[in-house]
């Protein structure tokens, strides 16, 4: 059975029809959970639902340019992977604001955020997370120099070591937030947009009694994507050479983001299209597990809000 499928009692699945793309076959569609919402993105589209505190969904939806899938740069392996970072972050951003905004109670005078308030919080928070999980880890395993000399004469270990806190800091920080109830609501609209993609790929009818029997862990997940981050950084800095000056390694842990991105995406979207066999299902193992920190099981008004996102997206498909 397919990853990510849950049979239901009684049967198989009814088929649907997918939408596709000429001479390309199904289309991609990939996602973002928000505040009391979803977000959903396709080669040429996006649109965002968010459920009000009175219980409306509204929508909001639009066509991609710049980071369209068309564009030719989406022809180079690497290269679409680092256009797809800056494109995951810019529009994660648009539709952050977007749904923090409808997610605000009304009549208590609770002013709108603005679009710069919201781009430097942002931008507060990448900088924290470059600094927590690449700069933090780096002087952590200098400072362990004085505890285990090794470090200082083996480059192949110093980097192990520095690889290994950073995925324990990674794991660290994911256990820790997922804590808080606010969280938690998220993580559910994540579970909400996996398992409304599930269905589509599957060719099933986008209703919730059908997309609530898939299952909530996706292979193409953000969150397998920073796993998948975390373990090529190792590979990655383990062949910078070990005499460089400490400060040539700080600037290196910051210039090789870019390309330890396009390469991890590579590995996501060979592991997302060969997913079915054995082999490749047990590489992406540990990321369904970590998955479990990030994504839950939803209700079904989370997944009718996902469902939401999903169809908009999908008719401004249709009518290109």
């Amino acid at each position: 059975m397919p990853l990510g499928r849950r049979a239901p009692e009684g049967g198989r699945f009814p088929w649907s029809p997918i939408l596709f793309q000429k001479e390309k076959g199904p289309i991609r569609v990939g996602g973002q959970a928000v505040i009391e919402g979803v977000m959903m993105r396709s080669p040429n589209s996006m649109a965002i639902a968010v459920r009000k505190p009175d219980g409306e969904i509204v929508v909001k939806k639009e066509g991609l340019n710049f980071f369209a899938e068309k564009s030719f740069l989406f022809k180079f392996p690497l290269v679409r992977g680092i256009i797809a970072l800056i494109s995951a972050l810019t529009l994660g951003v648009r539709a952050l604001h977007f749904s923090a905004n409808q997610a605000l109670p009304e009549g208590e005078g609770q002013k709108e955020i603005s679009p710069w308030t919201m781009s430097l919080t942002f931008a507060l928070a990448l900088s924290f997370g470059i600094f927590l999980f690449f700069l933090v880890p780096l002087f952590l395993t200098k400072g362990l120099k004085w505890f285990l000399p090794i470090l200082s004469t083996s480059g192949l270990l110093f980097n192990l070591m520095d690889g290994l806190l950073r995925l324990a800091i990674f794991l660290a920080y994911i256990r820790a937030i997922s804590f808080f109830k606010e969280i938690e609501r998220v993580f559910q609209y994540h579970g909400a947009e996996h398992k409304s993609i599930f269905a589509f790929e599957a060719g099933e009818p986008l209703n919730v009694e059908r997309v609530k029997e898939f299952g909530y862990l996706h292979p193409r997940c953000g969150t397998n994507f920073l796993l998948i981050v975390m373990v090529v950084s190792i590979l990655v800095f383990a062949l910078l050479p070990h005499h460089l000056p400490f400060g040539y390694k700080v600037v290196s842990r910051i210039v090789f983001i870019p390309f330890i991105a396009g390469l991890s995406y590579e590995i996501i979207r060979f592991a997302d299209r060969k997913r079915n066999q054995r082999g490749v299902r047990f590489l992406i193992q540990p990321g369904l597990w970590l998955q479990r920190l990030t994504a839950k099981e939803p209700t079904e008004p989370q997944i009718e809000v996902a469902l939401r996102a999903l169809q908009e997206v999908l008719d401004l498909e249709r009518r290109r």
